[in-house]
């Protein structure tokens, strides 16, 4: 029995390494198999058959095995990354890239739409010398979170061949190119919210406008052609609209309406601060209308478009504008082409960098254009004129300040001209103080630049950083370290340029340029100044009442003991509490 017990074991152990066998062998027969497809796929995909070195086979049959598209990626060549490259659009750039446009949610969505439009109505009605007037309405949408945006002004209008690329074309417009204050710089501000809209909505741009009484109404339904970067005209048509002339614009939109801090209206009461000669009105959804009423009727003054400045161009862009010029010698190239430059100074400078002032700007080497750059950063020349700006004045700021801010003391400052980068600006300053301001918190910040509020990224501006560098300590003001001051106080600061050096394409923050926050700084320490001449003497009134407070309680009883003392009459004790009230009003007025 023993016998019999140990072959049938035998057997089965025999049994059990046969099919162990059996199954390595299939499992090597498959795995084989796997490594042969993964490689005739992956030679299809390549277009050519997979060559392996002994040293990389087993790192590439591990690829191999384990995923056949790394093995495609492991093994690209040129000729597969040649293939996959082609041109990006700038609309579909900034169609997948909204945020830097200040489209990243749906509450600033709807800010940036408004200010895009209100920024150009007040640029148009300015350059044609006319008092603005823009009204926004606002309406919900047929969908929850959808609404119809609105915005009409009595500007010029547009001309019908220019309506298309203004509001369907990024980087299209007129004020990139030129050195001249304006609202607007790029050409993407009013196209980016019709891009959005469409992006959200699936709705177009719908643009009526009217450039004269006695011409027709052109009515538009636009798209962009992300692709091309290009407009796709719907509907083109005149209609009849009774207005004299101005455009109309209505974008529907994927947005959140919102009141309180970073809202439309606060945007159009800082609007209105900065633009006393502005007439805005607005219509929410819920159906109530605010006005803002103009405070002045005195239009900004025209600006002057100027050249560039020898000091603000950099090397690559006088290299290309020696190949562009129409000047025939190098001495004209720099009188004619840039601002402030004379014969004279053109001659010497030509006479620093070793360059004969005959020789033709199309036939400069870079060698030579080298010597040149160098040669007008040694040339003193004057500063670019400043005709090219509008700054608002002190007395619209103050008027615009007390339009919209209850307080008791208001104070302004405009500093003189200064330069950056060859570009020139204007920084102006001004403060509210008391009132119905709350004392208990932390000042608040009006920041402006070209007359338009900025309300996002205050931290990341210029404007902030100087605000917080300065000693208001020294202004009779309470401030923490590296924090605003503390009190009831507003502090506005304008900045205005031919080109504003915003941080991003969303134009909500000024970048930190040295110049730029030392003209700042000035002008807060002059507002400042003036500002403790006031809280100082305020506090010393309030000194002197609180002790003519106390000093009046007493004279009674002061009174009283006299009488006491002297043995007076009662007529006689109240003849000296009138006396000595007398006397006591007197050395305090």
């Amino acid at each position: 029995m023993a016998k019999v017990r140990k072959t049938r074991l035998s057997s089965k152990r025999k049994a059990v390494g046969k099919a162990r066998t059996a199954s390595k062998k299939t499992t090597s027969k498959r795995k084989k198999s796997k490594k042969k497809a993964a490689k005739k796929v992956a030679g299809k995909r390549t277009g050519k058959a997979l060559r392996v070195s002994k040293k990389t086979q087993p790192k590439a049959e591990k690829v191999l095995e384990e995923s056949p598209e790394q093995a495609d990626s492991f093994h690209s060549t040129a000729e597969d990354m040649a293939r996959r490259q082609r041109e990006i659009s700038v609309a579909e750039f900034f169609m997948k890239n909204r945020h830097l446009l200040g489209f990243d949610n749906p509450r600033k969505a709807l800010l940036t739409t408004i200010k895009e439009g209100v920024d150009n109505s007040l640029d148009a009605c300015e350059e044609a010398g006319i008092l603005p007037e823009v009204r926004i309405v606002i309406a919900s949408g047929a969908e929850e979170n959808r609404f119809r945006v609105t915005l009409e002004d009595n500007g010029p209008g547009i001309l019908r061949k220019q309506i298309p690329k203004i509001f369907a074309k990024l980087l299209y417009g007129s004020k990139f190119h030129r050195l001249k204050m304006s609202r607007g710089q790029q050409g993407i501000g009013i196209s980016a919210a019709g891009m959005y809209g469409q992006l959200t909505t699936g709705k177009p741009v719908v643009i009526t406008s009217k450039t004269s009484r006695n011409q027709p109404a052109h009515h538009y339904e636009l798209e962009i052609d992300a692709k091309k970067n290009e407009p796709r005209i719907l509907v083109d048509e005149t209609v009849k609209w009774k207005t004299p002339r101005g455009t109309k614009v209505e974008i529907e939109l994927e947005a959140k309406f919102q009141k309180g801090r970073q809202s439309v209206e606060e945007y159009l009461e800082q609007t209105s601060i900065a633009n006393p000669h502005v007439s805005l009105a607005l219509v929410t959804p819920d159906g109530e209308t605010k006005v803002y009423k103009r405070a002045s009727k005195q239009v900004p003054r025209h600006t002057r478009e100027i050249k560039p400045h020898p000091y603000g161009v950099e090397l690559g862009v006088l290299i290309k504008m020696l190949h562009d010029t129409k000047a025939r010698t190098l001495q004209s190239f720099l009188h004619t082409d840039f601002s402030r430059v004379s014969s004279r100074v053109a001659k010497e400078i030509c006479e620093k960098a070793k360059v004969s002032e005959r020789s033709r700007p199309s036939r400069i080497a870079r060698q030579e254009a080298d010597s040149l750059f160098k040669a007008i950063s040694q040339t003193k020349i004057m500063n670019p004129p400043t005709d090219c700006l509008s700054p608002i004045g002190e007395e619209l700021i103050l008027a615009g300040l007390k339009k919209q801010i209850d307080a008791d003391f208001f104070t302004a400052v405009t500093r003189p001209p200064a330069v950056y980068r060859g570009n020139p600006f204007q920084i102006e300053a001004a403060l509210a103080y008391g009132g119905s301001l709350p004392g208990d918190g932390l000042a608040r910040v009006l920041r402006y630049a070209n007359r338009v509020p900025l309300l996002y990224q205050q931290s990341a501006c210029a404007i902030m950083r100087s605000v917080l560098s300065t000693a208001w300590r020294n202004y009779a003001l309470q401030q923490s370290a590296g924090a605003l001051p503390t009190g009831a106080l507003v502090i506005m600061v304008h900045m205005a340029s031919v080109w504003v050096p915003f941080t991003s394409e969303s134009k909500e923050a000024i970048a930190h340029y040295p110049e730029i926050i030392k003209e700042i700084r000035l002008a807060l320490q002059e507002c400042g100044r003036k500002l403790a001449v006031f809280v100082r003497r305020r506090r010393k009134a309030a000194e002197s009442e609180r002790k003519k407070a106390y000093i009046h309680k007493y004279i009674p009883h002061i009174a009283v003991a006299l009488r006491e003392m002297l043995e007076l009459s009662e007529p006689q004790q109240n003849t000296m509490v009138r006396q000595l009230t007398d006397v006591l009003e007197r050395s305090r007025s």
